[in-house]
């Protein structure tokens, strides 16, 4: 091929869903579903441009929202419950020839229903098919959860059980060691490259060659339920992994961080002020925070300190009770932690802050990471680089000594 490939990355989304109402839409751990795809597809080198084929104008104007292009609305009947993605890839290059002369090389799919997508894996899966000029389409698949030489069929008839699959060497695979069978995989949504020849001249998504790229397995999403989009939100602040992310760029866990700054109230606390009727005021805060805090003393390299925009005596009791520096009063806290950094002669990249309101957003830029409780602001939960598992005054600062603790005997 002559000249930089023409790639059409094409996101498949349809208004109907069943399983999940408007799920296209709906709030997937901070943005839309849809904006993950479409961010697969913005931060690829190769991908040069990046349409929805939709049939709902809600789902058109969030696309555009994200970046996408959507220069057409899906007609009906390519839209409906029974709908396979062949004719819909169909219909969305004929119109764009029709309508736009535009005749991509390659179209890229991208479900919006597996948002956890490696970053580089579009790039990768464009380059497999680059190199391999023989191929019709490259396909992203991970190991197979469940061998399928294991699996069976219920006969209708005489309801007994007949082998899904046999090898001609083993005569009963289903009994043999997992080692002896041949191994299997799962295609998954994340990543279909196809030439587009394959879809005009052999009417068909894949053709005869199809090459595999491998997707490591924790990335493996599938959404169907409304369950699935909270338990597989969580993987998007899983510090191990490294998602195309469309909030941000959400920074690495620092290797060897030097200096852990905690805001205090909804962080040490859940954010209730109880106040009895001489107006003295009082807080719960949570033991496993302090045990925390005491493994993290013990552990010697992280040094940690309290930055609170308010001054109360309970902060200075509490600081006192764990043996930590504290700053009070401090009504810019972006401004106090770039003179802290300067003071003790640091890199932004050595601090984590922990933060969980608006107030605690100015910091974000000038330090290496950036975490917050589970029930922070929902705008700073936007922004982190980590959302927490915990909520603040019930273990959100012990989870993140934690991390701190492992990633370094990781590293």
């Amino acid at each position: 091929m002559v000249g930089k490939p023409e790639v059409l990355a094409l996101i498949p989304a349809r208004g109907g869903s069943k399983g999940i109402p408007r799920k296209n839409i709906r709030d997937f751990a901070g943005a839309p579903l849809i904006a993950y795809s479409i961010a697969a597809g913005l931060q690829s080198q190769y991908v040069t441009r990046v349409i929805v084929s939709t049939d709902d104008d809600e789902i058109a104007a969030v696309a555009r929202q994200w970046g996408a292009e959507t220069p057409f609305l899906r007609p009906a009947e390519f839209a409906r419950d029974d709908t396979t993605d062949l004719p819909v890839f169909q219909q969305a290059l004929a119109w764009l020839a029709e309508h736009e002369n535009y005749h991509p090389d390659f179209v890229v799919q991208l479900r919006p229903t597996s948002p956890v997508r490696p970053a580089g894996l579009i790039d990768e899966a464009i380059e497999l098919m680059l190199t391999n000029p023989q191929a019709d389409c490259v396909r992203g698949v991970v190991p197979s959860g469940q061998n399928p030489f294991k699996m069976w069929q219920i006969e209708p008839n005489s309801h007994q059980l007949r082998p899904l699959l046999s090898l001609p060497k083993l005569k009963e695979p289903y009994n043999a060691p997992r080692q002896e069978l041949p191994k299997t995989y799962w295609q998954t949504g994340h990543v279909d490259v196809i030439r587009t020849s394959t879809i005009h001249e052999k009417g068909s998504l894949t053709g005869d060659v199809i090459l595999p790229v491998l997707i490591d397995p924790r990335y493996t999403v599938d959404i169907d339920t409304p369950a699935d989009m909270a338990r597989y939100a969580r993987l998007m602040q899983d510090y191990k992994l490294k998602p195309v992310d469309p909030l941000k760029s959400r920074r690495q866990f620092p290797a060897q961080p030097k200096l852990l700054v905690m805001d205090f109230d909804g962080v040490f606390t859940d954010d209730t002020v109880i106040t009895d009727q001489d107006g003295r005021e009082s807080v719960i805060c949570s033991r496993s925070d302090g045990f925390g805090l005491d493994m993290l003393r013990q552990h010697g390299k992280v040094h940690a300190l309290i930055l609170s925009r308010e001054e109360n005596p309970v902060v200075s009791a509490r600081a006192r009770k764990l043996k930590l520096e504290v700053y009070q009063g401090l009504q810019d806290k972006a401004q106090a932690i770039q003179q802290l950094i300067k003071e003790r002669k640091l890199s932004p990249a050595d601090v984590i802050y922990i933060g969980n309101d608006l107030n605690d957003l100015p910091v974000l830029p000038f330090v290496g990471y950036f975490a917050c409780p589970q029930d922070a602001h929902t705008e700073v939960t936007r922004r982190a680089d980590l959302v927490l598992n915990k909520p603040g005054g019930r273990g959100a600062i012990r989870e993140l000594i934690e991390i701190i603790l492992r990633s370094e005997h990781e590293s």
